[in-house]
């Protein structure tokens, strides 16, 4: 990730750094097993972790109405936790074999043990929100990993990827990325001041859709680096976003031709995948992207106005537009 956007996150994360701070010691306990297999893939995973951006929105939700709470420190380590067995799923759904640079758990270890990895990740989530003997935060956690589920399966279902509409997309990014971040969002502030908790959940949702969309155009613009993923990597996959799906309206016959070569061809060459992403570019589609990631921006900053001023509620206005203004 370029500097520039290291000190941006830096800044959001810094009313809640040394909460954060504690958060490693625990996702290496959260997963302590007998088993040397297991705890070998999860020093990987924790070794090549991302940005803990999720914790972050939910630390900083927790500090909402000044009332944090040690149950916030454990819930973020359950959601990054949920996280990465979405990610590690993902990557082997996908035969991905690099994430953030690195090779994926199911490139070095195998298909079968990704998947079992990702399905022990959701069960020592489940066991550590249990320890709360709280069935209503249990329940909005499970609400958002089956949303994810269910996501999941109806890109799987797609036929037809450029048939893919919009409202088909906004349904996806939903499930896929909204869920959680509102989820994280609304834990928050459901073991601090729970007063706040349908404004925040409002936010993390609002936040989670511009999150993706703005990740999709990343995919389109931006570097490795930025991603995680390398250049071009969803129209590599036949994966439908939404600069592309605006921009096929506007396709003439020689770029119609292009896309229907690249979403043919199995293994397509960077020519063709560069060849469309300058199309999608030229006819409008990262625009329009950029406009709605805007439009969900805004929605986040309207869901939080008025809460009551604090550093922490600052740095959850800095991350709408950290989250749309990351960059190559």
């Amino acid at each position: 990730m370029p500097p520039t956007a290291l000190a941006g996150l830096a800044r959001i994360q810094e009313p809640v750094s040394d909460r954060l701070a504690e958060l490693d010691d625990l996702m290496r306990r959260l997963v302590v097993d007998e088993f040397e297999l297991i705890e070998e893939v999860n020093d990987y995973l924790l070794l090549k972790r991302g940005k803990l951006f999720r914790p972050t929105l939910l630390l900083l939700s927790n500090e909402i109405g000044d009332k944090p709470s040690r149950e916030a420190l454990l819930l973020a380590a359950v959601v990054e936790a949920v996280h990465l067995a979405t990610l590690v799923h993902d990557d082997a759904v996908d035969h991905s074999a690099l994430r953030r640079g690195m090779p994926t758990v199911n490139s070095v270890w195998g298909y079968q043990t990704a998947i079992i990895m990702g399905d022990y990740l959701y069960s020592r989530s489940v066991m550590e929100m249990a320890r709360l003997q709280r069935v209503d935060v249990i329940a909005v956690l499970a609400a958002a990993a089956n949303a994810m589920t269910i996501g999941e399966m109806r890109q799987l279902a797609t036929h037809d990827s450029l048939s893919f509409t919009e409202d088909d997309y906004y349904r996806l990014i939903e499930a896929k990325t909204a869920s959680l971040m509102s989820a994280a969002c609304e834990l928050g502030a459901m073991v601090g001041d729970p007063t706040y908790r349908n404004r925040l959940k409002s936010y993390g949702h609002a936040l989670g859709m511009a999150f993706q969309v703005a990740d999709d155009i990343l995919d389109y613009i931006g570097s490795e680096d930025v991603t995680g993923k390398p250049a071009g990597h969803d129209l590599r996959e036949h994966k439908v976003t939404l600069p592309l799906i605006m921009a096929l309206r506007e396709f003439d016959g020689e770029q119609r031709l292009a896309v229907n070569a690249l979403f043919a061809d199995p293994e397509p060459d960077d020519d063709l995948i560069v060849r469309v992403v300058e199309a999608t570019e030229a006819c409008g589609g990262i625009s329009f992207a950029r406009a709605k990631a805007r439009e969900f921006a805004d929605r986040a900053l309207s869901a939080i106005e008025g809460l009551p001023e604090s550093r922490a509620a600052s740095a959850l206005a800095g991350a709408v537009n950290y989250t749309v203004e990351r960059r190559q």
